[in-house]
């Protein structure tokens, strides 16, 4: 299949199976009960099948991993992402499960009744069976003003913080991109090269003129540069377009790189320039230099002598070396375990090949920064500790490039010391204007010390500059509308940060949280048993532990909706 997922195992003898109150149809990937029929993914399919081969049986999350993805290697995440949508379809009740249920630390086993149907089972089979128990309920809150929100939350979520303010929190200064005159600059996305054959090495120097082009834009301080996204018609088109795009295309034939660059008004119509480059394979980073430069000539935007000459610096002169980065980025934007050590082995390889490239030292101290944000080792500790390493490494080899100042700020606000971390990020805004994650950790950032209030707005300047983000902005923005106690505002943002990846333990938190708030117990409910199974040891105490969240006030609203729970 196109995206790699393999049907699920046949039932023995071609026969369907009821399981509980559904009609179970392998072929189809497909569950019936009572007229409704709902679809699922292959994926999901094949573990359903496999676990009702062993009804009442604990079966092994090792066991199910070589089962369902035979010849494969996942992380753990892929199945409790897959347990997560098969209990969901099954409408499988959280905390009294009559389907799934998780065993601690052994596995999970099917308890419900199993029973081999033949292929010919009869609608009225299907009508006989009941609908699920439960369904998630949708409520739609609006909070209009501090007096109905307070008087809303009254009595089940009266200790949510309404924008307070910790005491003897730093005071800091309002990033200069969010001055009124910034939304009056020119505003250019960079939409990713297209690539002319079936090449893997263009496929990989296409991703990195498409990637250090938008970063090399970024370095001018009188320009927006906002994702291709941005572009008018988008399905995700941020509030302010771009007005100006830059598309492209990448062929390499033997040992030649070819390259057509455009860029065009997107309100107008007109194509303002275009040009080829046809350059040996080492050219590429002579053509990387001339890029941006020749860009900022067409657009109307000031730029000044040392912005141009920041453009055109370039990270390594080893080719080599850059291909193995971009491999690393690549492993770094799927945010699994696996993954991040394979980023990191990739970012090794282009260090030893060239020891003084700051921006693959950078990409190490990020796959350390997550090794520990997402309890990827154990001995968080030590991975922090690397993590800041590498970015000093990394910073003093080239101050000029955001990465370190982010992993540096990272590492600070874990150790709760907010004021440095947002000191740091705004020296990379500074440098980079539209550097996207500096506005979104800082957004995250005032929330901790207890200024949700200051962080919609950083949030929203970090999703117009990156239109197609992950699943952190929304979680970010998500968290400071709940402590705002604007309910809907916060449900929306943490559904899609949910959508994005449902498989975020911090996600799940505050959905539990938020629903707590909203006085809907079975949601709530189902998102606790969310948690237990994405973490089975999972204790709110533990958990806010190590959350770098320094409000008082926040921190006893979170710890009592966690505790109505039983977390």
């Amino acid at each position: 299949m196109p995206d790699g997922t393999a049907a699920p195992p046949p039932v023995p003898g071609g026969q369907h199976m009821q399981v509980g109150q559904w009609i179970v149809e392998p072929a189809l990937n497909q569950l019936s009960a009572a007229g409704t029929t709902v679809r699922i993914e292959p994926k999901v399919m094949a573990l359903l099948v496999y676990l009702a081969e062993r009804p009442g049986q604990v079966v092994s999350r090792e066991a199910l991993l070589a089962a369902v993805w035979p010849g494969m290697i996942v992380g753990d995440d892929s199945l409790t992402q897959a347990i997560i949508k098969l209990r969901k379809a099954l409408g499988d009740v959280p905390g009294n499960p009559a389907y799934i249920q998780t065993i601690a630390k052994r596995g999970y086993r099917l308890v419900a009744k199993v029973v081999r149907t033949q292929n010919d089972v009869g609608a009225a089979g299907a009508e006989e069976a009941r609908p699920p128990v439960f369904q998630r309920k949708h409520q739609s809150l609006w909070i209009a003003g501090s007096v109905i929100s307070v008087l809303l939350v009254m009595g089940t979520m009266a200790w949510w913080s309404s924008g307070s303010r910790m005491s003897g929190a730093p005071e800091v200064a309002t990033p200069p991109m969010l001055d009124a005159a910034r939304a009056t600059q020119p505003t250019v996305a960079v939409r990713a090269f297209d690539v002319l054959g079936d090449d893997p090495q263009a496929t990989l120097l296409a991703q990195g003129l498409t990637a250090d082009l938008a970063t090399d834009l970024s370095k001018v301080a009188g320009l927006s540069v906002i994702g291709a996204a941005g572009v008018p018609g988008s399905a995700s088109s941020p509030v302010q377009p771009a007005r100006y795009l830059v598309s492209g295309s990448v062929q390499r034939i033997h040992d030649r790189l070819r390259l057509h660059v455009n860029l065009a008004d997107v309100e107008t119509g007109k194509q303002l320039w275009s040009e080829r480059f046809d350059r040996s394979l080492p050219g590429f980073f002579a053509i990387q230099e001339e890029l941006g430069p020749k860009i900022l000539e067409v657009l109307p935007a000031k730029v000044s002598e040392a912005e141009l000459r920041r453009v055109a610096q370039r990270y390594t002169r080893n080719l080599e070396a850059y291909e193995y980065f971009q491999h690393g980025q690549a492993a770094l934007l799927v945010r699994q375990k696996a993954e991040n050590a394979t980023g990191r082995e990739m970012f090794r390889q282009a260090i030893a090949l060239d020891p003084a490239f700051a921006r693959a030292y950078s990409g190490l101290a990020l796959t350390y920064a997550a090794d520990y944000r997402n309890q990827w080792t154990a001995d968080g500790a030590a991975a922090l500790r690397r993590a800041s390493e590498m970015a000093e490494t990394a910073h003093q080899m080239n101050p000029d490039i955001p990465e370190p100042y982010w992993v540096l700020a990272f590492v600070h606000v874990e150790r709760r010391q907010h004021n440095e971390a947002l000191q740091y990020l705004e020296t990379a805004i500074r440098l980079y204007p539209s550097f996207a994650d500096g506005y979104a950790l800082m957004g995250g950032v005032n929330t901790y010390i207890g200024r949700p209030a200051d962080t919609i707005g950083l949030l929203r300047a970090a999703m117009r500059l990156n239109p197609q983000a992950g699943h952190l902005y929304f979680l970010l923005l998500g968290r400071a509308y709940l402590f705002l106690g604007d309910l809907e505002q916060a449900r929306v943002n943490l559904e899609q940060a949910n959508a994005r990846n449902p498989v975020n333990l911090e996600t799940h938190v505050y959905l539990a949280a938020l629903h707590v708030a909203a006085g809907d117990k079975g949601s709530a409910a189902w998102e606790a048993e969310e948690i237990r199974t994405l973490h089975p040891g999972f204790t709110s105490s533990g958990w806010l532990a190590t959350s770098p969240m320094t409000d008082a006030t926040q921190r006893a609203s979170l710890a009592n909706a966690l505790g109505e729970l039983g977390l």
